[in-house]
Formats: structure tokens, C-alpha cells, sequence
């Protein structure tokens, strides 16, 4: 029998080397992209349950009035945006124990209940979502089979603003003799042979929105951010038909083409109500289509100057949060009345601009802070 050299037996035992480190590198390097990918899932899921954690907060601040039904709406309103998002195919399960309330950023925090018994304040909304789970596959030998993932967020009303939008195409006269007070009722538009000086009956004409028009603005408000002391032109006419509709939708009467799901009525439509009963819930109507709360109360310019004659213009002195008490009847309708609110209103696209007018401590916008 030939016997090897000693040179062979070396050179056959360097393949068996090579080949054991290249099965041993092969697979770590299959490790290494296995953890990256598992890596990569918890960094995505974690920026997904972040983003329904903020957009739950934000909603929650939306509902926020600083009355005691503000909380409630608030939690109802995290709670449905939270609960839209599916995570890791399923739902997130969220409670109403997982929102919290305070008066100020930094807490303390306390639960809806407590909230509820004292919501003049209340300013923050926190919400924190439940550990959700992740399934490991490569990074299952270090990480464990699944990782808990969970998110905070933390959102809450803006300093007063002074840039406001939306708002009525309509203004409320502000009288020195008889200054306006919450639990009052004051015309936003005159009837017919009322007008405030010929032609005007306190409807206004924002050329500025866009164009879209009587009927839109009334429905939605004017996407046009104004300030106090600025100018505004008024419309002559009464403009019965366009207002009416406008109007209506938010009390869940349609016509003229306005759509419920871009013109949603108010969740409570029973009319002749104050305010303090639409808070409290002690008359209450649902619509027939889907509503959304606090379509009910809008933001009207106040002017204390009578314009002139015509197409001319008012100076807005202010603003106001107002109670829509009833719809308008047919016609050409009667005077048209909101009642006088105090509180905070959620005031859409507003913003704080320091070279602008004087800012409104009763408006503002929800903020995302941490």
C-alpha cells in the first residue's frame, strides 16, 4: 500500500479547514441578514404603532372643551382613532383606561373619571398603547420567540392663536350699550327688511376662499385664515336658499347636492336646545347619516362697526364660539341666532402668527408635543 506524503495529508487536512470556516461563515452571515430583517420588522412596527399612538392623542385633544362631556368625547375619540389601525394583522385592543388627562405637560396624569370631575383645565391628553407582539424568526436566539412593543404619545391644546379658520361667512354685531355674554343668543344674519344698513343683512363675502361660495361656506366654514383687525367685504342680499343648505347639513338636512360624507351632520340634531343641554346630553336626536361631534358649534367674527351701504367692509374685532340652536326653515327665513359660548373650540387649520392681531384664549388647535 503507497503511503501518502506528509505534504498530501497537510494539503487535505487545509480543504477540511476551509471548508468547515466557510459552512461556519456562511451561516453567520445567514444570521446576521436573518437579525437585520427581524431588526428591520421591529423598527417598522414600532413606527406604526407610534403613528396610531399620535393620532390617537391628537384626536383625543380635538374633543377636549374643558367641560366634563369633553372627556368623554375626547376618550371616545382616542379610543375609535386607535382602534382603526390594525397591527400585526390584528387589532390593537385599545381601552379607555389607556388615555389619561392633565393640566399640564409634564402631569400629573390622571384617569377619564378623575378628569370628568374637574375638566376646566385640562389641556393634555396621554395616551399609551397595549404591548402588542412581534414574532422573532432569526433573532428569536437572542430576542426570544417575541418581542412587546408598545408606544406613548402625548398631545395637547396650542397657545392662543390669532390666525383662525375656518369661520361663518357671517358676522355678529357687538353692541358697547349691551356687550355679548355667554348663555345669550345673537343674530348672524337678519331677515328680509331687516338689514343693518341698506342691502346688508350681516352676511359676509370672502373673496379670499377660495370660491367656495355661500352654501360651502356656511356648511364648512371659510378656508381662509383672518385675524382681528382685519377687513373683511360684506355680501348685499339676503341669500336665503344658498345659507339655508349650508346650514342644514350640520343638522342632517341635504339638499342642492351637499354630501353627508363631506358635509357630516352633528351627532345630536334636536334643535331648539342650548348649549348647556347639548353638553350634558339631555335632549339628544341622532342622525340618520354618520355624525361627527361639535358640528354644532362654530366660529363667527364679531364687528362693532356697522359697514356702509352695499358691497363694503367690517374690521373684525374678535372672535366667537357659537352654539347653533336651531336649522333654517324655508323661505326666506327668519333671523338667524346663535347662542354665545364659553370654552375652548377646536379651530381647524388655525395657527399662531406673531405679526398678526390679537390672539383668542377661547381657540385653539391640537398640538403633538412628545
Amino acid at each position: 500500500m503507497k503511503k501518502r506524503s506528509v505534504e498530501q495529508v497537510e494539503r487535505k487536512r487545509e480543504r477540511g479547514s476551509i471548508l468547515a470556516t466557510s459552512a461556519i461563515g456562511m451561516l453567520a452571515v445567514l444570521l446576521a441578514v436573518g437579525m437585520g430583517i427581524d431588526i428591520s420588522r421591529l423598527y417598522l412596527s414600532k413606527a406604526e404603532l407610534q403613528n396610531a399612538a399620535d393620532a390617537a392623542a391628537l384626536a383625543g385633544v380635538s374633543g377636549l372643551t374643558g367641560e366634563s362631556p369633553g372627556i368623554t368625547d375626547a376618550t371616545d375619540r382616542a379610543v375609535k382613532a386607535m382602534n382603526n389601525y390594525d397591527f400585526n394583522k390584528t387589532g390593537v385592543g385599545f381601552q379607555r383606561a389607556n388615555v389619561e388627562f392633565a393640566v399640564n405637560l409634564d402631569g400629573p396624569y390622571m384617569s377619564e373619571g378623575a378628569a370628568y370631575l374637574s375638566p376646566t383645565n385640562i389641556r393634555f391628553v396621554k395616551v399609551t398603547t397595549p404591548a402588542s407582539p412581534v414574532n422573532m424568526s432569526f433573532a428569536a436566539i437572542v430576542l426570544g420567540n417575541n418581542k412587546n412593543l408598545s408606544a406613548t404619545a402625548t398631545a395637547g391644546l396650542s397657545v392662543p392663536i390669532n390666525k383662525i379658520c375656518p369661520w361663518l361667512p357671517a358676522f355678529v354685531l357687538d353692541f358697547p350699550a349691551s356687550p355679548i355674554a355667554p348663555g345669550n343668543t345673537y343674530t348672524f344674519r337678519l331677515s328680509p327688511g331687516d338689514d343693518i344698513s341698506p342691502g346688508n343683512y350681516q352676511l359676509l363675502a370672502p373673496v379670499e376662499s377660495g370660491g367656495s361660495g355661500d352654501r360651502e361656506g356656511m356648511s364648512n366654514g371659510v378656508d381662509w385664515c383672518i385675524s382681528a383687525g382685519q377687513e373683511v367685504e360684506t355680501k348685499p342680499g339676503v341669500t336665503s336658499g344658498a345659507i339655508r343648505q349650508g346650514i342644514n347639513t350640520r343638522f342632517d338636512v341635504y339638499g342642492a347636492g351637499m354630501d353627508p360624507e363631506l358635509s357630516p351632520p352633528d351627532k345630536n340634531i334636536a334643535e331648539n336646545i342650548t348649549h348647556e343641554d347639548y353638553e350634558k346630553n339631555r335632549i339628544v336626536k341622532a342622525p340618520s347619516h354618520a355624525g361627527t361631534a361639535g358640528r354644532r358649534i362654530v366660529i363667527l367674527p364679531i364687528a362693532k362697526a356697522l359697514p356702509g351701504e352695499g358691497r363694503d367692509t367690517i374690521i373684525v374685532d374678535r372672535f366667537g364660539v357659537f352654539f347653533l340652536q336651531t336649522s333654517v326653515g324655508g323661505g326666506n327665513g327668519g333671523e338667524l341666532k346663535a347662542e354665545y359660548i364659553k370654552g375652548t373650540a377646536f379651530a381647524g387649520d388655525s395657527y399662531y402668527d406673531p405679526g398678526a392681531g390679537a390672539a383668542s384664549t377661547s381657540l385653539s388647535v391640537p398640538v403633538l408635543y412628545r
